[in-house]
């Protein structure tokens, strides 16, 4: 049996998070050494590219966690505990959910494991200034927007920055009401 038709068997062909049917992929839960059904979870269209970090994250959808972080399966946990704890700064009711959530060691050190790695990432300015997620940056050059006719212009203050969590030299923010991936080389704080 394939992976995937071993996850679909499990999931009954629904998001392992928010139920919902709608594109469902395989994820592999990282780190993974070999692909097992045991190490991956069955994603839909929405969920997958925010666990991935390739999407903003919408706070709104991730009420689902509230029923997903009780299952059974402690890959779904894992990931539940990981999307957890990047709402928690933000939202109260994912800090209180990450408060009630019970995981076995093996399976916290599982999430924990890449975390950790995760925290490793620095990103610097321009100047190789440390940046956290909520600094306030401005712009040191004109920038064209891809996908969009909006060039943000030298000297723009983008506020409340959030840091990508796989790539040390992409920020995001907020230019003129539209959601960018910034290249730290082009801010300084």
């Amino acid at each position: 049996m394939t992976i995937a038709a071993a996850l679909a068997e499990r999931s009954n062909n629904q998001c392992e998070l928010c139920t919902s049917t709608d594109g469902l992929e395989v994820y592999e839960v990282p780190p993974v050494a070999e692909a097992h059904s045991d190490k991956c979870v069955y994603l839909c269209s929405q969920c997958k590219p925010q666990v991935e970090g390739q999407q903003d994250i919408e706070a709104n959808h991730w009420h689902c966690l509230n029923d997903s972080m009780w299952s059974q399966v402690p890959a779904v946990q894992v990931v539940a505990y990981r999307m957890l704890k990047r709402l928690a700064p933000d939202n109260g009711w994912a800090q209180d959910a990450l408060d009630m959530l019970y995981l076995e060691d093996e399976t916290r050190a599982w999430a924990d494991q890449v975390l950790a790695e995760d925290e490793d990432l620095v990103h610097l300015d321009s100047n190789g200034v440390k940046l956290s997620a909520g600094d306030t940056v401005t712009l040191i050059k004109d920038l064209d927007v891809k996908g969009s006719s909006l060039v943000a212009k030298r000297g723009t203050a983008v506020r409340n920055i959030r840091l990508s969590p796989s790539n040390p030299e992409h920020i995001e923010g907020r230019v003129e009401g539209q959601n960018i991936v910034i290249l730290t080389k082009f801010v300084k704080k």
